[in-house]
């Protein structure tokens, strides 16, 4: 059996939250409804969402704010937006936040819902076309073995290096974001989590020794950059 895709939908009007919480489950998801932008944080930071549909004008944080949270999380969880707004000015603050939909009030359910699916249905072939092997480097990471190789020499990695790695390679030459990094593998940021990682930073550090050209910095207050100036992906 197919596992629901999870919504956190963020609607203030309580009616019409309602209204949409029921109409997208009946129609497949699985909606957990929050009705201010806080609650709606809260939710994010301790669940697994495929998608997030919230609205804009909203007590405590409004959506905006919410979103712009959850960017410094997750940069990759689809955002839709829902505002009685039409001003030009408020659409374009929604796609710089990083929005990929923006729907303004009255709208069909119909219509979001195909959105919704429209928007899943591209997400679903990024990940089809998943990177299983980087160049880094002298480097070759195999990320489906988990094997990490230089000339002769092979080193298996354990699942969590592999994931670290992983990630690492996918933003090479840039900052990957600590709590990113921690939402991503370890599902929550807590201090134990954190010096995990730190852990598991400084032994991907001595794997990579064999080749002096490559670093991972720490970038304070931010997280950590890998440093490869020869760096390629192969499918």
């Amino acid at each position: 059996m197919e596992e629901r895709m999870k919504i956190l939908l963020c609607e203030d009007d309580e009616n019409l939250g309602m209204l949409l919480r029921e109409y997208l489950q009946a129609k497949g998801f699985n909606a957990d409804l929050y009705s201010d932008g806080e609650a709606g944080y809260k939710a994010f930071l301790k669940g697994k969402y495929d998608i997030c549909v919230l609205d804009v004008m909203m007590p405590k944080k409004d959506g905006f704010t919410l979103a712009q949270e959850i960017r410094t999380f997750n940069n990759e969880v689809p955002i839709i937006f829902l505002t009685a707004k039409s001003l030009k000015e408020d659409i374009f603050e929604g796609f710089k936040i990083g929005a990929d939909d923006y729907i303004t009030k009255p709208f069909s359910m119909e219509e979001l819902v195909l959105r919704i699916e429209a928007i899943l249905r591209r997400v679903k072939g990024k990940k089809g076309k998943e990177i299983t092997m980087y160049k880094i480097g002298k480097f070759t990471f195999d990320t489906q073995k988990q094997v990490l190789m230089i000339d002769d020499k092979v080193t298996k990695l354990t699942t969590k290096e592999s994931e670290l790695l992983s990630l690492l390679c996918a933003h090479v030459n840039q900052i990957l974001e600590r709590n990113y990094a921690l939402k991503t593998i370890w599902i929550d940021d807590n201090y134990f989590n954190a010096r995990s990682m730190d852990v598991y930073i400084t032994k991907l550090r001595k794997h990579l020794k064999d080749d002096p050209a490559i670093e991972i910095i720490n970038i304070h207050g931010k997280g950590y950059k890998l440093i490869a100036a020869d760096n390629e992906t192969i499918k």
